[in-house]
């Protein structure tokens, strides 16, 4: 009996065979011709008819999809799905238009955790350098449900993931950075800072670059609110990628002068003490250490500069820019927020978006229609198939 997936290997076998530039194309059978075309179109599918399935399975009530032995690994597994269908622009904006993404924000409010944290990926996917995603986001108040996520959600994964999509929907998004200030963002930045889980971490100091590269006003927000402390925390960090994420924000303060409005002498010799330990330790390491940190040698001395006007020790000792390196220093903006297949929509390729790698889809209302060609074998890797309508970092 025929299995539910071509016979790849023999496909492969059958197609060295005819192909191998050893002799000339010989004129397929009616039979071959047709078997290798149900080979090839049981393994696309019509994006946006997948995406209208996983809509209707979106829409149907929990406790249907419960009574139909639908689990929360499957419905992760059409979150998953439907997030690399949404890569392209297109895609992701065509999904208000069949009325996929009110119930996609649905799930942010969804009892089980890994639904929740995997729909807020879904969602900033969408709105990654998508101006049009974000006013539709925002319009289906979609913020609500992720700021509630961000700041109560008792799964830091779920908070985690909450802040990404956050930090896509305000990005170059002026209405979506006021709403942001205005429901208390940045107190649950500030909040996000004293979490002991470093991705949280990084994620709200990348963030806090971000608002205050567009509003240096801010700098004298977060000065009141108390960031520089704990910057200065997390500047001593453990965590690389952390302590040069606080290092970042303080240097923003410091050439805006937010660190000496803010500043006790206390504080001060604090800040002096962290970047002294910077210092020692990034002048005991080897040239392979050394250029693995070339940007937070730049940033602990540029920190320096700016905060005692005068030049770091690194620098003097012709650690700032290494034999090898260039002189200007990288750019520390973040390049974050970023989908896979965003970059590729500004040059499409012909029927881009229309057709996609079929995966077996955990979750069908119905009796699913069989695609195996009546000559394929083979197994599955992925079997979660339920019904018939069907809908990570």
């Amino acid at each position: 009996m025929a299995s539910d997936k071509p016979n790849w290997d023999g496909l492969l076998k059958w197609s060295i065979a005819n192909s191998d530039g050893t002799r000339s194309a010989r004129q397929l059978s009616e039979e071959d011709r047709r078997w290798f075309m149900e080979a090839m179109e049981s393994q696309t599918v019509d994006v946006i008819k997948r995406m209208k399935e996983i809509t209707l399975v979106m829409q149907t009530p929990q406790q249907v999809l419960e009574a139909q032995g639908v689990t929360s690994a499957d419905i992760e597994d059409m979150l998953d799905e439907l997030q690399e269908h949404v890569e392209t622009i297109d895609m992701a904006n065509d999904l208000h238009s069949i009325g996929g993404l009110v119930p996609l924000l649905g799930f942010l409010k969804n009892p089980d955790a890994g639904i929740r944290a995997k729909a807020a990926d879904v969602v900033t996917t969408i709105v990654q350098n998508n101006p049009k995603s974000q006013q539709l986001v925002m319009e289906a108040n979609g913020l609500e449900p992720l700021l509630s996520n961000f700041t109560s959600d008792p799964d830091v994964k779920v908070r985690t993931k909450a802040l990404g999509a956050i930090s896509s929907l305000i990005r170059h998004n002026k209405p979506g950075i006021t709403a942001f200030r205005l429901a208390n963002g940045y107190a649950a930045l500030k909040d996000a800072l004293g979490s002991e889980n470093v991705r949280f971490q990084r994620k709200a100091l990348n963030l806090i670059q971000y608002l205050l590269d567009e509003n240096v006003s801010d700098c004298k927000v977060v000065t009141e609110l108390g960031f520089p402390r704990v910057m200065m925390h997390l500047a001593a960090s453990e965590n690389g990628e952390v302590r040069e994420a606080a290092l970042r924000g303080l240097l923003e303060l410091a050439q805006e002068k937010g660190l000496e409005s803010s500043s006790s002498a206390e504080d001060d010799e604090k800040l002096k003490q962290i970047l002294e330990d910077r210092i020692k330790g990034i002048s005991s390491m080897n040239a392979e250490d050394l250029s693995a940190a070339r940007e937070e040698r730049q940033l602990v001395d540029s920190l320096w500069t700016a905060r005692y006007n005068e030049p770091s020790f690194l620098r003097e000792r012709g650690l700032v820019v290494i034999p090898g390196e260039d002189a200007p220093p990288p750019d520390v903006a973040s390049k974050l927020f970023e989908p896979r297949l965003r970059a590729l929509a500004a040059n499409p390729a012909p029927n881009s978006g229309t057709n996609a790698e079929k995966r077996e889809t955990p979750l069908l209302l119905g009796p699913g229609p069989s695609t195996t060609p009546d000559r394929s074998h083979g197994g599955s890797d992925r079997d979660h198939t339920v019904g018939t309508q069907n809908p990570q970092s």
